[in-house]
């Protein structure tokens, strides 16, 4: 006697296997699925202690940026200005490097690591942009003498 359910395919010559069901020797080859490879590992985040230092960094050049061009203080107020305009470059391109490396990507550009080629328009619309910033506050700036 055995300990299990029975095959009555087994009993039955004339009986013939469905797709689904079981074989004598297993399961039919048909019904495997491929298998899917599943990312375990959390996603990358910035962290505080690489955010803190960008946004005091970006807090105190855009301060030293803006006081000088508001209120104009004296002779000095265009090399404060412009010290200012440094630091503030400076902290952005920071922030810009530290998204970089958890995987972060401006919008409208491929993803670091695939094979896709950036859209010459998207980084056209990028570097007029950058331009007319940095036209603008130069203008200010010489404005200022």
């Amino acid at each position: 006697m055995e300990a299990g359910p029975r095959d009555t395919d087994r009993d039955a010559p004339d009986t013939q296997h469905e797709a689904g069901r079981l074989s004598p020797d297993g399961p039919d080859d048909l019904d495997i699925v491929p298998e899917v490879e599943v990312e375990l590992r959390p996603p990358r985040r910035m962290r505080i202690w690489q955010l803190a230092p960008i946004v005091v960094l970006a807090a105190v050049g855009s301060l030293m940026f803006a006081f000088p061009l508001a209120f104009e203080f004296g002779g000095g107020g265009a090399v404060v200005a412009m010290l200012g305009l440094l630091i503030s470059c400076c902290a952005a391109g920071w922030g810009m490097m530290a998204a970089r490396r958890v995987g972060h990507t401006w919008p409208g550009l491929p993803a670091r690591g695939s094979n896709e080629r950036p859209d010459w328009r998207v980084i056209t619309l990028y570097v007029a942009v950058c331009a007319v910033l940095v036209a603008l506050a130069v203008w200010r700036v010489a404005r200022l003498r």
